[in-house]
């Protein structure tokens, strides 16, 4: 197709000479055009002779890669009620200078997303922030007290993608079990935080050796695995899409590998940290490394990338979740679980790519492509007449973590000092270019 200078809208962008990764479809140099907000085509050399002007900008990326932006199913934005660890606008460009584009947010905020006027009150800030697309999850109960049923239909009619009463587990079987029969009516997914409450009672770390050496209360393994199979036994009852939210043990990924066999609606995700560090981080009373699920041993490490592998586990999320410094300065025991993610998540999940665990197309699936398909988002592709969500990144640059340099407003992160690959570039949403790396 023929194109001039006037044909091009102030916001036609032209990627240039950059390895294009478009899982499942595409993967090798190539430009891309992006025309009012979408992307217009993918080629090379057919964008060589495109005219320089105003009217077009050029991104050279030479030697990059140009995927779809990430998309995180699992993150917390803390507003409304804790603006003091993050706000909307606040973690929003931390995503986006992770490459997250869209991203998920549970609804543990206070008060707890389990209303419409509070899905109004997300879906507001978002646009305001206008960087990355933010998708409410609705709570499963209301106040996330896992006794009385939210109002699902009006979750979901406000513009929720999925429920969950994720750092809460809903105890009550039979609670469970209504809402994933309301989940199946309206069409969404079930996000579980797989903790039986009984079994991790003040609990802190892992429970092992290291726990025992430090003097710190453990969670067992079992305290997941009991309710992993318990949401796939509810799953089998229902019929309902099922997804586990960050998997942490040995067993619960040989539980999902067995469902998926048997044929369950089941889905599962893993977190960069669960992959990346052990129980041993812990040492020192260090409550960066505090989360829940805790950090485990090398054999559960192990086991989560081989579920990465073979598909057990669909996805990459972060499970964002910022703290302000005061409260992970508290004694061990008072601290609160959790750690930022976005700005992380791509040097971390590139380390399983040296390693061999996955390539880099199937990284790059496994944060973008697969979670979009899963949650049903318009996002995680590159295909012409799609939004042009877009991330560059340079997979062999190295920096050094700092959280100081972080957009977000806490500095959790048990990542601080390390020496990495993999940096965003440019990111883009909707066709705008909302963070450039300088």
């Amino acid at each position: 197709m023929k194109r001039t200078k006037e044909t091009m809208t102030p916001e036609s962008i032209v990627i240039r000479g950059g390895t294009v990764i478009d899982p499942g479809r595409f993967n090798g140099l190539a430009d891309v055009l992006v025309q009012n907000g979408r992307v217009v085509e993918i080629g090379m050399p057919l964008l060589a002779s495109l005219p320089e002007g105003p009217a077009l900008r050029t991104i050279d990326a030479t030697g990059l890669i140009v995927s779809p932006g990430f998309v995180d199913l699992h993150c917390h934005l803390r507003e409304p009620g804790f603006e003091y660890k993050e706000t909307i606008q606040s973690g929003a460009a931390s995503a986006i200078a992770g490459g997250f584009t869209s991203i998920c947010c549970m609804p543990n905020t206070q008060p707890v997303n389990d209303n419409e006027s509070i899905t109004d009150f997300i879906l507001t800030k978002a646009k305001e922030a206008g960087t990355a697309r933010v998708f409410p999850i609705g709570a499963i109960t209301k106040k996330s007290e896992g006794e009385e049923l939210a109002d699902i239909g009006e979750l979901i009619g406000a513009g929720c993608i999925a429920i969950s009463d994720d750092g809460r587990p809903v105890m009550n079987s039979l609670v469970m079990r209504r809402a994933m029969e309301y989940a199946k009516a309206f069409g969404v997914p079930v996000v579980d935080h797989c903790e039986d409450l009984h079994l991790s009672c003040g609990g802190s770390m892992n429970e092992g050796i290291v726990s025992t050496q430090l003097g710190i209360p453990g969670i067992p393994h079992a305290s997941e695995e009991v309710m992993v199979a318990r949401n796939l036994s509810l799953a089998h009852l229902t019929g309902v899409h099922v997804h586990l939210a960050h998997l942490s043990t040995a067993r619960s990924v040989e539980l999902v590998r067995l469902a998926k066999k048997q044929g369950l609606p089941v889905s599962a995700e893993v977190c960069p940290h669960h992959f990346s560090v052990t129980e041993e981080a812990v040492r020192g009373y260090n409550s960066n490394a505090k989360m829940n699920p805790p950090l485990r041993t090398d054999p559960d490490v192990q086991a989560l990338k081989d579920g990465l592998r073979d598909g057990t586990i669909d996805v990459i999320a972060t499970d964002h979740a910022p703290h302000a410094i005061q409260e992970k300065q508290l004694e061990f025991d008072a601290a609160p679980f959790g750690i930022v993610g976005f700005e992380t998540a791509l040097p971390l999940t590139l380390r399983l790519v040296e390693e061999g665990v996955l390539s880099l197309e199937q990284a790059l699936d496994k944060l973008a492509k697969s979670p979009a398909n899963l949650f049903h988002l318009p996002a995680g592709s590159l295909d012409v007449g799609e939004a042009a969500d877009v991330v560059i990144f340079d997979p062999k640059e190295e920096w050094v973590i700092d959280p100081d340099r972080f957009r977000s407003k806490s500095r959790n992160t048990p990542f601080g000092g390390w020496k990495v690959k993999g940096r965003v570039k440019q990111t883009i949403v909707g066709g705008r270019l909302v963070y450039e790396d300088r």
